[in-house]
């Protein structure tokens, strides 16, 4: 990730323009090392988001508002009584480096302004967020405090003095000439490459951007006149002026995996898209939201994958077990034989043997059937009898019992598949409701009222896409949304599709009326594909139907459905994502 100090410096320029003057209205801290601060300036409400989180250090502007904790932090409360109602005088750069001083002008408990500085650290795992006293760059508290115990070096404790993290000797690429930096770049103490000799002189360099910098470029007087450039830009330059960009680059499954304020080609050329945004802000606020939407989702989905998978495992069992009953169940035709051929030959069986041998009139064979001694040899043969009879009746029960487990086993197969296609924290909330709702997981609270997720009715939101014709076609992201796209939004017309015998969603086209083209069926045909357990497949086939010719069984499972009259398509998933494309 190029968090780097020419995206810092031109984040910072940036965050000066639009929040010096303003004045902070509150400040929050919704996790232990992340900050908000809500800023009124001009008649306009901004929020600002200061964080130390290891994983995602970073501070802009933001549109998406964290939950907030009943009671804040004791550092929250410091920082209120710090800088709550004052004023922004400037945010800006330290050097080149990663790190950004915001200067607050704000009244202490007798009504004087008293200038203090928060300092943001950007420094992976060793980022910090830190509040000082500018006169004598002493601590007055930091979001993470650092003892000696961790760095002996520099310790982050109130009352202590500041210490910049070390440079290392390197160089701020600000305030110098292409001919200063050839100067530097050629010292005979460096080795290595070009881009090596930049990351080693100036602070703040990525290895992205050094390459780059040097990228095409023979000599190092090149190389000096190129960052001197780039340096003018983020100086004076803006996304609005067209100086410097605000760049995104997404992979093929439209995550994010980069961003920048100029183009970087080696990382242009393995980006599947690359997105532009009006600010360096809404570029960073969109990188990190969706980056830590995609890692939070893909937790909680692997969280609900692992229990609906367990759910199956057991059922595999129980499915295993019922077929190996039945199977037993149904070879108990030897049962009655022994009955029949005890009652026939009462006459030749001594009271109080334990073996009887009769003749066994069907093939003329002799027969040694065990007898309970304790039992007359007419006993005997009730017994026989009875258990045929526990039999004949277990094998209608385990028939019963194997296809409402067969029944459950598609259902949770296609929840999985649900789960696995899920993109936003709503889908998979939609699925744990239905879970809850079928009996499968516990219905959990939900909120103070004391409402569980039985009261709660699913959102609704169909995958939505317009077919070659412009017909709409509609698509179920979990099987309570099957259930209502299908009994309920469907008109009298429309046509119902769905892979073959795979578990998958429900597909609508919507027909207007008239009898869709063949390229529309096969565009709807291409998405019941896509949205089912044959995605990674070719050549899938997908039913269609009318409509009218679909029911819901009484009493089944959210999703399961009976039709006929329909038709079979054979045809490639389409992939939304890569650009909707059909067959002819």
């Amino acid at each position: 990730m190029a968090y780097d100090g020419f995206v810092i410096g031109a984040l910072a320029n940036e965050l000066d323009r639009a929040l010096a003057g303003g004045r902070i209205d509150k400040i929050y801290q919704p996790e232990t090392d992340e900050l908000l601060l809500r800023i009124n300036n001009a008649g306009s409400k901004f929020h600002l988001l200061l964080s130390a989180n290891g994983m995602s250090p970073r501070l802009h502007l933001t549109d998406h508002l964290p939950k907030n904790p009943e009671q804040p932090p004791a550092f929250c409360m410091l920082l209120r009584k710090l800088f709550q109602n004052g004023r922004i005088l400037s945010i800006r750069q330290r050097s080149s480096d990663r790190i950004i001083d915001i200067r607050i002008s704000s009244p202490d408990e007798m009504g004087f302004l008293i200038e203090r500085v928060l300092t943001i650290e950007i420094m992976g795992k060793h980022s910090n967020i830190i509040a000082l006293r500018p006169e004598d760059s002493v601590i007055i508290d930091s979001i993470k405090r650092i003892t000696g115990e961790i760095n002996r070096y520099r310790q982050l404790l109130p009352g202590l003095a500041y210490v910049a993290p070390p440079d290392r000797g390197k160089r701020s690429f600000y305030n110098l000439s292409p001919s200063a930096i050839e100067e530097l770049l050629c010292d005979e103490k460096l080795k290595g490459t070009p881009a090596d000799r930049l990351a080693a002189v100036f602070q703040g360099i990525s290895p992205a951007f050094a390459a780059t910098l040097t990228r095409q470029r023979t000599t190092l007087a090149d190389v000096a006149v190129c960052l001197a450039d780039f340096v003018k830009r983020i100086e004076s330059g803006s996304v609005q002026t067209g100086e410097i960009e605000a760049l995104v680059y997404l992979n093929q499954n439209q995550q994010p995996i980069d961003f920048h304020v100029f183009r970087l080609p080696d990382v242009e050329e393995t980006a599947q898209t690359t997105r532009c945004f009006a600010s360096v802000s809404h570029a960073i606020d969109y990188f990190f939201f969706h980056q830590a939407a995609t890692g939070r989702l893909r937790q909680r989905g692997h969280a609900l994958n692992q229990r609906v998978t367990a759910q199956l495992e057991k059922l595999r069992l129980k499915q295993q077990r019922l077929s190996e009953e039945l199977l037993e169940a149904e070879s108990a035709e030897h049962l009655r034989l022994a009955g029949e051929l005890l009652t026939a030959h009462l006459h030749l069986i001594d009271p109080g043997a334990k073996t009887a041998e009769v003749p066994n009139y069907y093939d003329g064979t002799t027969l040694t059937i065990p007898l309970d001694p304790r039992f007359s040899p007419a006993a005997n043969a009730q017994r026989y009898y009875k258990k045929y009879g526990k039999m004949k009746t277990a094998v209608r029960e385990k028939r019963v019992q194997l296809e409402a487990t067969a029944e459950q086993l598609d259902y949770l197969e296609s929840v999985l598949i649900f789960i696995e296609q899920a993109d936003s924290d709503t889908e998979l909330d939609e699925i744990r409701r239905e879970l809850a709702e079928t009996g499968l997981f516990p219905a959990r609270k939900a909120g103070s009222a004391g409402r569980t997720t039985r009261e709660r009715r699913p959102s609704q939101a169909f995958l939505k896409y317009s077919s070659p014709n412009g017909l709409a076609v509609l698509i179920g992201r979990n099987n309570l949304e099957n259930d209502h796209l299908t009994f309920k939004i469907a008109g009298k017309t429309d046509y119902w599709l769905h892979a073959k015998d795979i578990p998958g969603s429900h597909v609508l086209l919507k027909t207007e009326g008239s009898e869709p083209a063949a390229a529309d069926l096969r565009f709807a045909a291409g998405l019941a594909a896509y949205y089912s357990k044959a995605r990674l497949s070719a050549n899938v086939p997908v039913d269609y139907v009318p409509i009218r010719y679909v029911k819901k069984p009484a009493g089944a499972k959210p999703g399961k459905v009976i039709f006929t009259h329909h038709r079979t398509l054979y045809v490639n998933p389409l992939n939304p994502s890569a650009g909707l494309t059909y067959d002819a």
